[in-house]
């Protein structure tokens, strides 16, 4: 069973606050097996730290955190970026052009880009995996539906931290029951439901920083695009 964190976002996303050396310093420090940087529909510090992992005794998956017109995706297994704003449907099938693995983040909670404000249930589950663990959610109840959802379709079920800021990569983690140590193989077990999930809630005080850090930062990055 590999240990794995499959979200995770660097300084490239616009909430994000560490570079990838930092990312991939603390996913070696707590014991990860593989780790997924995935950015705010930006790809290309994720591609960085697939390649950079294994100095860090780490396998390396590509990804990143797509803004679909009804909420987020995760995809997984990308070697280029799945544009923002497309529907629901045709974000999937972007990511499955690319042989890639969709999963849907905290899909309940509405206040952070959950999808199930604007898809079907039925949609929902066109998705390769729910995540059904995620550390940033300030009570487990859309945790909760999550995973009963993912039960009742026998969806396959992933955790991650959502981690802002290296300190709390590795507070949710999925492990994946893979054939060998590759990034195709764990995502082919992903698919397969080879899965089970684990993690503890992001402190409530560490969400709001990275919360307001993340407003502070887009807030600097608005004011600099208008003056270039």
């Amino acid at each position: 069973m590999l240990s794995v964190e499959l979200h995770t976002h660097s300084s490239l996303s616009y909430d994000g606050r560490d570079p990838v050396e930092l990312i991939l310093e603390q996913a070696d420090a707590v014991g990860l097996d593989a780790i997924a940087v995935t950015d705010h529909d930006e790809i290309d510090a994720s591609l960085d730290a697939a390649e950079r992992a294994a100095d860090y005794g780490l396998l390396g998956i590509p990804g990143m955190e797509i803004s679909s017109k009804a909420g987020h995706v995760l995809g997984l297994g990308l070697e280029e970026a799945v544009p923002p704003g497309l529907s629901y449907e045709s974000t999937l099938e972007a990511i499955w052009e690319q042989d890639g693995l969709a999963v849907i983040p905290h899909p309940f909670q509405e206040s952070r880009h959950g999808v199930m404000a604007r898809i079907s249930r039925e949609e929902l589950a066109a998705g390769d995996a729910i995540e059904v663990y995620n550390s940033r959610l300030l009570t487990g109840r859309a945790n909760r539906q999550a995973e009963r959802f993912a039960r009742a379709r026998d969806l396959p079920m992933t955790a991650g931290s959502d981690a802002h800021i290296s300190e709390m990569v590795g507070q949710a983690v999925t492990r994946v029951d893979a054939d060998e140590r590759s990034a195709d193989a764990v995502l082919e077990a992903i698919r397969e439901g080879r899965t089970t999930v684990e993690g503890k809630r992001t402190p409530w005080h560490i969400s709001f920083r990275q919360a307001a850090g993340g407003v502070t930062r887009r807030v600097r990055n608005t004011m600099l695009s208008l003056f270039r």
